[in-house]
């Protein structure tokens, strides 16, 4: 008679905020799997519920109070994970029902969690969990973080209070980790972090041997090893310091794709000074030209923050002025919101909730110019696509170099026949709007 299995026990998870929480939900998942736990689409079939809690603005948090609250009425077991277990307290307060609360990357105390709500059942036959790991991502990308925390003190955030101060993954260890997942199909590494122009400045003494030879914990060096690996490689959160100037090579050469993700957040220099940021943006509009020059097709996306403390209307005229001259491709754009915590919240200055609105539809509406008139100037091009959909009618959905999913535009394709989700392939722009592309294969 064949031996029946007993059922392992099934866990929910909801993952909120970026995508640096994305990666710590994909880790906790390939632990619980390893260990035999199934995963369970829907509330109703969960033993345990996860939710991964973003705790960066004050909606944010809402946000993560309103889904803690829907698992709690779905299921009634949850156990709550990511920024806001920092605020332990004030969940209990609301949810008393709650198993248990940890903060961000605390990927132990999570499992730990798991294994007293649903303790798993030790079994030799239970399939394990594939080598690349579990993904809450298309197979065809993935997010690869490559460290923890930052060193900032930007007075409009928390991050540090919620997870500490720079911390670098061995270079090694994260060439493993990405070479894993192209060898399992990811055709585009996003490559995310804090701030990834910091990387390795904790372990800069600590090379480490890979591939026969020595790799240095630094930026460059490390977007040097990813760009041999066969995928696309494209930088998040790059802060603009002087030696990301050396990363603009290796985009010319088609090591990693002409693409950074600067948070610049503003641009007049009263604004920065207060956000205590570096207010250079003069030498930053050089370096665009530079970059431009090295790299003609690199794109540069950003975000920015209206409403500050104390942005006067000169502060916000400056900054449509400073869009205007450094042509950004892809900008998004923020009202401030106070958060509990951050040190802007004791600046003078407060700028009325109407005058936000109203700066932050003009600058959206400059852009949005901005944007148009370069994908315009695309029209008659070919350019590489990677398809991210693909329907039986011969249509698709992709993405150009220039575009991270679900934060940039898209590429609408007509005519697509044979191809797969993560194929890389050539197309002709034929026409665009303010955001997206329109076209279809060459040849």
């Amino acid at each position: 008679m064949a031996t029946r299995l007993p059922d392992s026990p099934k866990v929910g998870m909801v993952s909120l905020g970026c995508p640096k929480n994305l990666v710590d939900s994909e880790r906790i998942l390939t632990k619980l799997r390893s260990e035999g736990y199934r995963m369970s689409a829907d509330y109703a079939g969960a033993d345990v519920v996860l939710v991964n809690t973003c705790g960066f603005l004050d909606s944010a948090k809402e946000e993560s109070l309103e889904a803690i609250g829907e698992a709690i009425a779905e299921n009634g077991r949850v156990i709550v994970t990511g920024c806001m277990g920092k605020e332990a307290e004030a969940i209990r307060t609301r949810f008393p029902q709650v198993l248990a609360i940890t903060g961000a990357h605390e990927y132990e105390q999570v499992v730990e969690a798991v294994h007293e709500a649903a303790p798993p059942i030790p079994s030799p036959f239970v399939d394990l969990v594939p080598e690349a790991g579990l993904k809450l991502t298309p197979r065809h990308y993935s997010y690869l973080k490559i460290s923890e925390g930052c060193n900032h003190r930007c007075s409009f955030c928390i991050i540090p209070s919620l997870r500490g101060d720079l911390v670098s993954r061995r270079p090694d260890a994260i060439l493993r980790e990405a070479e894993k997942l192209v060898a399992a199909g990811t055709r585009e590494l996003l490559v995310i972090s804090q701030d990834t122009s910091a990387y390795g400045i904790d372990i800069r003494r600590e090379p480490r041997m890979w591939k026969g030879r020595e790799v240095v914990p630094h930026m460059t060096d490390l977007a040097r090893e990813l760009g041999q690996l066969g995928a696309w490689v494209r930088l998040h959160y790059v802060y603009p310091y002087p030696h990301v100037d050396q990363v603009i090579p290796l985009m010319a050469e088609g090591l990693i794709l002409p693409y950074l993700d600067i948070p610049f957040q503003h641009a007049a220099p009263n604004v920065l000074k207060r956000m205590k940021r570096p207010a250079n943006e003069a030498k930053v509009l050089e370096r665009l030209k530079a970059w431009r020059a090295i790299a003609p097709d690199i794109a540069i996306r950003s975000t920015f923050v209206v409403g500050f403390p104390g942005e006067t209307d000169a502060d916000f005229e400056y900054l449509l002025d400073w869009l205007d001259e450094a042509q950004l491709d892809r900008v998004g754009a923020f009202r401030f919101e106070p958060v509990e915590g951050a040190a802007a919240n004791d600046l003078d200055g407060a700028v009325p909730e109407a005058v936000k609105e109203e700066r932050y539809a003009r600058i959206m509406e400059r852009t949005a110019a901005i944007s148009a008139a370069k994908l315009q100037a695309k029209v008659g091009r070919e350019i590489d696509v990677i398809l991210d959909a693909v329907d039986d009618e011969g249509g698709a959905t992709g993405r150009s170099m220039a575009d991270a999913p679900e934060i940039d535009g898209e590429v609408f394709l007509r005519d697509v026949i044979g191809r797969e989700l993560g194929d890389i392939i050539r197309v002709r722009v034929e026409d665009a709007d303010e955001h997206d592309l329109y076209g279809a294969p060459v040849g």
